[in-house]
């Protein structure tokens, strides 16, 4: 299968446009009652745009975030979490200097005001507390997203019909430079779902190819290739070890010393390839 063109995810954009919106419209909602409790008169006009400014930001970093996602996956291991975690001082950074900017214009250009954005210690350790608790919160988005998006039934896939083009041998990959590579199927270890990509374990190296796992199981040879849990499919013949884990599920060794879960959900149809006897 050739690497598939980049395509817009649309729904996605549209979820967070959602989300967004209403995030601005809440705070903007409180801030003006707040206020209005404290004797202080602020129009909705001021509030929609010190909220806007923020969430437009907010929304320009969002790329960034999901590059972050796709090229260290927070679940892959504690090293890939670590970045996540440091991941919030570049955030915050770009975000308070973001929106000061918009802020700026905004108010001068549409308000005709002047609007003061006091650079203290007070106040930058201010916007990273509150930028913590926003970057905690966008990122479980993502995760949730990348899952509720991704979700399909546990039914195994069905066997191709007779006349049915046969299973692809070799898959073409871009790698990061921008070069395509050819990868033998027959060489994937593992593959691993990361929100609207897959990425191809081969020998110690990874390949991204935009593609939700569910569709690039569907073209795989069933024979060949199990899915075993919901983010990942293996390769029958690479697996070198099984192991009781906890909660019932099971453990898998690969041959590249990779370990992933097999999860009771999926082990009818991992055992129907390789009977796993306790």
């Amino acid at each position: 299968m050739a690497s598939e063109r980049a395509a817009i995810p649309w729904r996605l954009i549209a979820i967070w446009t959602i989300l967004l919106a209403l995030s601005v419209t809440a705070r903007a909602y409180v801030e003006v009652a707040d206020e209005a409790k404290r004797g202080h008169a602020v129009g909705w006009d001021r509030a929609l745009a010190v909220e806007i400014t923020s969430h437009l930001v907010v929304a320009a970093l969002l790329p960034a975030l999901y590059w972050l996602h796709r090229r260290w996956p927070m679940s892959a291991s504690l090293p890939n979490f670590a970045i996540h975690v440091a991941g919030v001082v570049p955030f915050s950074i770009a975000h308070t200097l973001g929106m000061a900017a918009l802020r700026l214009l905004w108010f001068a250009a549409i308000l005709g005001e002047r609007y003061s954005f006091p650079v203290t210690g007070e106040r930058l350790a201010y916007e990273f507390a509150k930028d913590v608790v926003s970057y905690i919160m966008i990122n479980a988005g993502i995760v949730a997203l990348a899952y509720l998006l991704a979700r399909v039934p546990a039914a195994p896939p069905a066997s191709a019909p007779t006349g049915q083009a046969s299973p692809p041998e070799r898959f073409v990959v871009r790698k990061r430079g921008g070069s395509e590579v050819m990868v033998e199927v027959a060489d994937i270890d593992w593959i691993e779902a990361a929100g609207n990509y897959a990425i191809l374990h081969v020998g110690g190296d990874t390949f991204e190819i935009r593609s939700s796992l569910t569709r690039l199981e569907g073209e795989l040879d069933p024979r060949r290739f199990v899915r075993v849990h919901k983010s990942h499919v293996v390769n029958i013949a690479r697996v070198a070890e099984v192991t009781p884990w906890v909660s019932g599920d099971w453990r898998i060794r690969l041959q590249d010393g990779a370990e992933v879960n097999l999860s009771r959900r999926y082990r009818q149809r991992f055992e129907a390839l390789a009977p796993v006897r306790s």
